[in-house]
């Protein structure tokens, strides 16, 4: 049986399908996450289905954790849930090495695909296919209250280190106000807290596994690392922060009860928009923090949309892909939204628009995709790709294994050493099942 078929899903068999061609009266289902990005393309849609009027589009919209699994099962059996997948760069070359994705090499020329930034589109390209569309890019980056900065007396360098990020936090918390001077991802999966402290872990010199595949976690820098996060966030940050992801640190951001965030270089439109933001006009970004060792902790991902290799409406599916992803779909946003609200981190020519360059979080958000480097993530050297993921079948399973350890360190029911512990033995566990290791 298929190594990564097994690995992702347990003992599925693979069942073919055909692939129909596109007709009148088409349903596209779309699974997609439910970050403010995709809630606006949804509402944006009636462009695409005023120009294409045999193609109705039905949408699943799911929190990320959720999302993973739900597509996951469906491309690795060929299940035919979903015509189009939202998915992120940790997935597509996995994918398409399986032949589990549609090639998108035949987009049409307007599409311009060289526009597209090249990190972005390499980690979207396998053996020369682009097997996804990246809807937007990101990094992470930290959002701060400039407010607060200014009343402890301290100024954001543009490139802090993290023990001035947690000086900065002691400062700027005032508990009996609400106000918590850090906000960090604590809810558990490979894709919430995981890639935040995958990315962290990397600046203070850590690493999945050495050049033998032997898992670190018992290393004096893992330890490090974790120490200084939940010593930090018991400190400074919110009460519950164990069940924190993306949406919910966005959330408390808004309200006003964070002094700094670090997170997806893509909130900066969400913490600035005023018609959301309750400290909109209060916001200022600097590069994530490093330790010293000349690694920052900030990561490279896209959200993309990709269509399984079980769609029966293939040719219907790269229209709506070709479109939601384009140049045109980005002056959609700047039309009806403003330029600040306009998908990130996807196009060359987005960064050279002079109205986009005026967006206070523009450059930033360049800087930040463009140094975070994906082939060689970690200080010292690794035999993986990825920056905040290893970009193997079972690191999805074993990051979301570690990452519960970790969010229960943070939640006090457990001790770092017993999470590193445990988080080592369950990853050697699984890599050697995996055939890494004898």
């Amino acid at each position: 049986m298929n190594k990564t078929i097994k690995t992702l899903l347990g003992a599925t068999m693979l069942v073919a399908t055909g692939t129909g061609a596109y007709a009148a009266d088409t349903t596209l289902t779309i699974a997609t996450v439910n970050n403010g990005d995709m809630i606006r393309m949804q509402g944006l849609t009636e462009d695409f289905t005023k120009a294409n009027p045999g193609i109705a589009l039905e949408w699943v919209t799911l929190e990320e954790n959720v999302l993973r699994q739900r597509v996951t099962q469906d491309v690795a059996t060929k299940g035919g849930q979903f015509d189009i997948m939202t998915i992120g760069t940790y997935e597509v070359p996995i994918w398409g090495k399986q032949g589990w994705l549609v090639s998108l090499n035949d987009l049409p020329k307007s599409y311009d695909v060289d526009d597209l930034l090249p990190a972005i589109r390499g980690g979207l390209t396998v053996d020369g296919e682009l097997y996804a569309a990246p809807f937007y890019g990101e990094s992470s980056m930290v959002m701060y209250r400039k407010d607060l900065m200014e009343k402890a007396g301290m100024e954001m360098p543009e490139a802090p280190s993290w023990h001035a990020i947690r000086r900065a936090a002691a400062l700027m918390t005032d508990k009996d106000e609400g106000i918590y001077g850090i906000c960090l991802r604590g809810k558990a999966g490979w894709g919430e807290n995981m890639a935040f402290l995958t990315a962290t872990a990397n600046s203070f010199g850590a690493r999945w596994f050495d050049e033998d595949w032997n898992p670190q976690f018992d290393s004096p820098e893992w330890k490090e690392a974790l120490t200084f996060y939940i010593d930090m966030m018991n400190a400074y940050g919110p009460p519950g922060a164990s069940s924190n992801g993306f949406n919910e640190n966005l959330a408390l951001f808004q309200q006003g009860k964070c002094g700094m965030w670090i997170d997806a270089t893509v909130a900066a439109s969400f913490v600035t928009n005023p018609d959301d933001s309750t400290v909109a006009d209060k916001v200022g970004f600097a590069l994530a923090p490093d330790n010293g060792l000349g690694k920052r902790g900030n990561w490279l991902w896209a959200w993309s949309l990709a269509i399984p290799a079980g769609t029966d409406d293939e040719d219907a599916a790269k229209k709506f892909v070709a479109w939601a992803t384009s140049k045109d779909y980005l002056a959609l946003v700047a039309e009806n939204e403003g330029w600040a609200n306009v998908p990130p981190g996807t196009r060359t020519s987005l960064y050279e628009n002079e109205e986009y360059a005026k967006v206070p979080f523009a450059k930033m958000t360049l800087d930040s995709i463009n140094s975070a480097d994906p082939t060689a993530p970690t200080v010292d050297p690794v035999p993986y790709t990825g920056v905040q993921f290893v970009a193997i079948p079972e690191f999805q399973g074993i990051a979301t294994a570690v990452g519960q350890q970790f969010s229960a360190a943070l939640a006090g029911t457990t001790d770092v050493d017993t999470a590193l512990a445990n988080a080592q033995s369950l990853a050697t566990r699984e890599m050697k099942r995996g055939g890494y290791l004898k």
